[in-house]
């Protein structure tokens, strides 16, 4: 029995250890058929899907060839016990060169025309939205204008220093589930970019220039943003949540931001020196309540 005991335990682990790799093959399947990018919750997400995955496919599948074709030269002709001669050298190989020129050639001309094909729909403001959201950038933190319901979320620095409490402070932009936003994009100092990586989208924001884009939230959820461009010290901390809603908590929303006195939009244009944090009503009443789009 003693003699038993070790090979049993042996047999144990080399289960748990089969199992424990399943586990973590069948956990990958989904990751493996999305590419390994997020889970899709928004129309562009799934646009950027669409193109990246038979991307990888046609790579693969030409790395596969290529490898083939390689290993197979290397086991077809080595040199054998016995060969005293090289093979027969060829300077060259007409037909062998004109594939390995057009293959390449036809996969960047495919590649390219389906790129630019879906960067002009993500990037296209051409669509009707149903609301829209201007977001100005400043070092370093956010303030979502909520132009249709004429009031603002601002936000300040937070210095994520682990304390308890800290990432609730952030400021949070809402959006309501399958509804078309238009982001409309404003930089107050130096050079920003929006990003919300679950969205897969982000565009750059530059002082002195408004960048748009439209997209369309499909799951409601809690999504990290943060900016990604190299913006100051502080550039790593410059987060914001984005939660995604139904329409009647989004309208809860836009009222309690209204019933806190945060009615009106913040100018895009105002310096930081007109700007007291919690203290909107220093702001010119003209500006706050015009558009700024």
């Amino acid at each position: 029995m003693v003699v038993g005991e070790p090979a049993r335990r042996r047999r144990r682990l080399r289960v748990a250890g089969i199992a424990a790799l399943a586990a973590l093959a069948l956990s990958g399947c989904e990751g493996v058929t999305r590419g390994y990018l997020p889970p899709v919750v928004s129309d562009s997400g799934q646009l950027v899907t669409d193109l990246w995955i038979p991307s990888w496919i046609a790579v693969l599948a030409v790395g596969a060839v290529t490898w083939g074709l390689m290993l197979y030269a290397a086991v077809r002709f080595r040199k054998r016990k016995g060969d005293e001669t090289l093979p027969v050298q060829l300077r060259y190989n007409v037909p062998m060169e004109m594939l390995y020129t057009i293959i390449p050639v036809f996969m960047v001309a495919v590649f390219f025309y389906y790129t630019a094909r879906d960067e002009a729909r993500l990037v296209s403001t051409s669509t009707k939205q149903d609301l829209t959201v201007s977001v100005v950038a400043k070092q370093w933190s956010w303030d979502f204008n909520y132009i249709d319901s004429n009031v603002h979320e601002t936000g300040v620095h937070t210095e994520l220093d682990g304390t308890e409490g800290k990432r609730a402070q952030m400021p949070v932009l809402y959006l309501p589930v399958n509804k078309r936003v238009e982001f409309v994009l404003n930089a107050r100092d130096v050079i920003h970019s929006f990003w919300v990586p679950a969205f897969m989208m982000k565009m750059d924001m530059l002082p002195g220039k408004t960048n748009k884009f439209q997209l369309t939230p499909t799951q409601v959820g809690t999504f990290q943003g943060k900016c990604a461009e190299l913006c100051g010290a502080y550039h790593s901390q410059m987060l914001f949540m984005v939660k995604v809603v139904p329409q009647a908590e989004y309208d809860q929303e836009m009222a309690r931001l209204r019933s806190i006195g945060q009615e009106g939009l913040i100018p895009v244009n105002v310096s930081r020196e007109e700007m007291v944090p919690g203290d909107i009503e220093k702001i010119p009443a003209p500006a706050r309540t015009g558009s700024n789009q």
